[in-house]
């Protein structure tokens, strides 16, 4: 049962993050970015931003994720749609494929639901445990259609 769960949320995790990136893997565009360092209004501290060109426009995204540091002038490669270049992401795995909110809240929830499935099944009432006693699997024929 534990391997069949496992699986199970393995396969539909990576279903879900295959298909549910912003922007999409498989319309988006790609393009070489740089690191700079620009200082945030709000916190007065710097962060890590990757600027890119498209066309003539230049762009700036949040470079700045969870375990991952760059350095000033470190290249990095961003994907981007075409209407909206402003909302690009760095393309790593980590940040793009995968982001703490999501990794934490999958695995909760794969913990609530198997606590839920384990209970459920720990407990059966008296009438359904006295019916699993009483039962003989009926005989049947090789051939029986019914």
């Amino acid at each position: 049962m534990y391997k069949f769960i496992s699986i199970l949320y393995l396969v539909i995790f990576s279903l879900y993050v295959w298909f549910s990136r912003q922007p999409d893997y498989f319309d988006g565009e790609f393009a070489p970015a740089t690191i700079v360092m620009v200082e945030d209004s709000a916190t007065q501290k710097e962060v890590a931003k990757a600027s890119f060109t498209v066309g003539k426009m230049a762009y700036q995204v949040n470079a700045d994720y969870l375990f991952r540091s760059y350095k000033s002038g470190d290249r990095v490669e961003v994907i981007y749609e075409l209407s909206n270049p402003k909302k690009a992401a760095v393309y790593a795995f980590w940040g793009y494929w995968l982001t703490m909110g999501e990794l934490v809240a999958s695995i909760i929830m794969w913990l609530v639901l198997f606590q839920v499935a384990v209970g459920i099944t720990n407990n059966p009432t008296p009438e359904a445990l006295l019916e699993q006693l009483e039962y003989v699997p009926e005989k049947k024929t090789k051939y029986d259609m019914s």
